[in-house]
Formats: C-alpha cells, sequence, structure tokens
C-alpha cells in the first residue's frame, strides 16, 4: 500500500476511535443523568438533565419576583447585574427582613399562600419550619451531574432543594474614642470579668450571635456561657444597625457580636471615624442568605437560573464589595480576614439545629420561652424586669 493510502487509512482508523469512545462517553453521560433523575424522582425531586431544558423554561416563563435579607444596595447590583445576564427575563426584587415578617411568611405558606413570589428566604432562626413549603427541585443533584453550575458547599446536603450564598462572622465592634482597642477582652470570656459588668456593653437579645459557638464549644460550654454573660447585664439591643448608630453617636462603647459586614458597612459611613472591631477566637461564622424555591412559585426555572447566578464569579464578587461573599470563595473579605483562624462554623451540619440552640441560649438568659415577635419580647421582658422582680439588664434597646 502507497504511503498516502496507509496514512489516509490511519486518519480515518483515528477518527472512527475517537467518535466511538466520543459516543460512548455521551451514552454514560446520559445514562448517569438518567439514572439521577429516576433517583431524584424516587425521592419526591424534580429533576431536570439539561440545562437548555432548564433555559427554555426559564425564557417562557419570562419573569422573575423574589425576596432576599440582602441589603436594597447589594440586591440592587445583583438583580442588576442578573438582567443583563437574561434580559428576556423581567425581575423586581424586595428586600425584607425582621422577626415578625419572617413568621408572617410561614404562616402564609402554611395557609397555602405567599407573597414572596418565586424565590424565598429562609429565616435562620426558623429554617425547618420554612422546608416543607419548598419546591422540590433536586438543585443538589443538578449540580452535581453539570446541569447547573454551583458549587456543592453552597447547597444543603439533606434538603436538596436549599441553597446559601453569603455568610458572615461576629466580632467585637468598639468606639475607639471611648475605649482603647488594648482594652477589649482578647476572648469571650474576657467579658465575665467585673470590670465589664452593668450595662458596659450591648448585646443582641437574637441569640444568632452566641449560637454559633456551639460549633466549636458544644451546646453546654456554650449554655454556660450564655447564662454568665446574662448575669453581667448587657445592655440588651435588637439588631446589628441600631446598635452600631448608636455607638457612633457616642451612646455606648461597646457591642458584643455584631455581624463583621454590619461593621464594615457602617465604618463606610461613620463620619467620626470612631468605629472599630475585633476579631475573637473562636470566630463564630455562619452560612447567610439560605434561599429556596417555595411550592407556590410561578417562575421556578427562572428561580434556578437565579439560584446557579448567585453561585457564580460575577454575583460572589458583587457580594464581596459588600463583605458578603461565601466563606467558600477564596480570595474574598472574608477569607482574607478568616485565613489561619480558629473557626467556629455553623455549617451544614448545625444549620438545622441552630433554631434549637437559640431557643436553649434565650433560656439561659432568662427570657420567655417561645417563638416571640420582637413587640411580644419587649412586653414580656419588661413585665418580667417591672411585675416579678427578675433584671436582665440595665437597659432594654429598642428603636
Amino acid at each position: 500500500m502507497k504511503p498516502g493510502r496507509m496514512s489516509m487509512l490511519r486518519l480515518l482508523i483515528a477518527l472512527r476511535f475517537v467518535t466511538t469512545v466520543s459516543l460512548a462517553f455521551s451514552a454514560s453521560s446520559t445514562s448517569a443523568l438518567l439514572e439521577a433523575r429516576r433517583e431524584a424522582e424516587a425521592k419526591g425531586y424534580i429533576f431536570l438533565t439539561s440545562r437548555e431544558e432548564i433555559f427554555a423554561k426559564a425564557k417562557s416563563e419570562g419573569k422573575l419576583r423574589l425576596t432576599s435579607s440582602f441589603d436594597a444596595e447589594t440586591l440592587k447590583d445583583l438583580s442588576g447585574a442578573f438582567k443583563k445576564k437574561y434580559a428576556f427575563i423581567d425581575v423586581q426584587a424586595q428586600e425584607i427582613g425582621g422577626l415578625e415578617t419572617y413568621v408572617r411568611m410561614i404562616e402564609e405558606m402554611k395557609a397555602g399562600i405567599t407573597t414572596v413570589g418565586d424565590v424565598n428566604y429562609l429565616a435562620i432562626d426558623y429554617y425547618n419550619q420554612y422546608l416543607p413549603y419548598q419546591k422540590k427541585l433536586d438543585v443538589l443533584g443538578m449540580a452535581d451531574h453539570g446541569v447547573l453550575q454551583i458549587p456543592r458547599q453552597m447547597i444543603d446536603p439533606v434538603n436538596r432543594n436549599i441553597i446559601v450564598v453569603s455568610s458572615s462572622f461576629q466580632v467585637v465592634a468598639y468606639n475607639k474614642k471611648l475605649i482603647s482597642g488594648r482594652n477589649i477582652p482578647d476572648t469571650w470570656e474576657g467579658f465575665l470579668t467585673p470590670e465589664f459588668k452593668g450595662g458596659k456593653f450591648l448585646l443582641d437579645i437574637r441569640a444568632k450571635d452566641l449560637a454559633a459557638l456551639v460549633p466549636a464549644w458544644g451546646l453546654e460550654k456554650t449554655l454556660a456561657f450564655s447564662r454568665k454573660i446574662a448575669a453581667q447585664e448587657p445592655v440588651w439591643i435588637r439588631g446589628s444597625a441600631r446598635g452600631l448608630t448608636a455607638m457612633v453617636a457616642g451612646e455606648h462603647s461597646l457591642f458584643v457580636g455584631p455581624n463583621f459586614d454590619s461593621v464594615r458597612s457602617a465604618q463606610t459611613k461613620d463620619p467620626t471615624n470612631s468605629l472599630d472591631y475585633k476579631i475573637l477566637e473562636p470566630i463564630p461564622t455562619r452560612l447567610l442568605e439560605p434561599e429556596g424555591i417555595p411550592a407556590t412559585a410561578n417562575h421556578p426555572y427562572a428561580a434556578l437560573l437565579w439560584f446557579e447566578f448567585l453561585g457564580s464569579v460575577e454575583a460572589q464578587n458583587i457580594m464581596n464589595k459588600y463583605w458578603r461573599a461565601s466563606i467558600f470563595v477564596p480570595g474574598s473579605a472574608l477569607d482574607n480576614e478568616l485565613r489561619g483562624k480558629k473557626l467556629s462554623i455553623v455549617g451544614w451540619d448545625h444549620q438545622a439545629k441552630i433554631e434549637q440552640y437559640q431557643a436553649k441560649i434565650v433560656e439561659a438568659y432568662g427570657f420567655p420561652k417561645g417563638n416571640r415577635t420582637e413587640g411580644q419580647l419587649k412586653s414580656l421582658l419588661l413585665i418580667r424586669h417591672f411585675a416579678f422582680g427578675k433584671p436582665m439588664a440595665s437597659t432594654i434597646l429598642f428603636t
């Protein structure tokens, strides 16, 4: 056989081999997707085998209505970038917040109605209560098989339809014009000494801050610490923003446990340049912004594209500008602050238990039991404080 014909024959054989391998790989991939769909459906989940199908359904829906706990500025940037990427989807995003709002959302879901649209925020305090009312789309399975491009760590491994796209951690904020950083304790237990007794620091009545110490300390040590810090008679407050505003105004010098992102945001708006923070170890670190797609969603596939977008580099870079990127993103503001330090991470193994932790901590504080709105808690605290002679603090600050 002539050399030219030999070369052509070899080329044809090589092409046939490549084609055969490619077809085999494609068949194997298709088989894996079909098996994943069968497994998902056996568990009551919906599994789509291609992103093209999700994209087509989302395009047909043409709308996305979402609620989020992101502040308005962050949400505006995120929804704007999403709209630019998917111009065929009309996006309306609404910021929500407050325990009363979260309780109302759950009651609406129980009644079979909801005003949250196609994406809803699952407040950490009531995480488990939201779960029965979420549409069972197998986000984890679709991410594992490349149908959706979402980092696996952002998806609840048990409740496969929930994602968490943001993170934060707790710090000690202080007014450096009222107290020197050298006088701030280096440990959480440092706030239990006599010099910090009697209204010397702010502490949020919402126990999420101390609950985030459970992964490192265990529940019993955290409860013991909670009893002791309540006995220090802190100034009880509800909400980081309120406390930090009071600190900038010079009304208080210390705040134990506000969110890092809240402090950094407040620093950018502080005309006095008095606000600073200190990081104590173990660092209470929490997954933030759990999002699900409610069972009543009218545009669930547009919501899936939103989920995928939130896990993207583009969206995480936007969150990073506001110190809210995920801890799973290397090089983020959070990663730079936390690298090399001892963390107490409320990961997925603790996420579903955080409501239980908070309830026990509130009990350790001496607050009334049960789920309470802020107004109810305020009334109950004041009744207990004045009528029953059980002072819980030097001050209860609600503004």
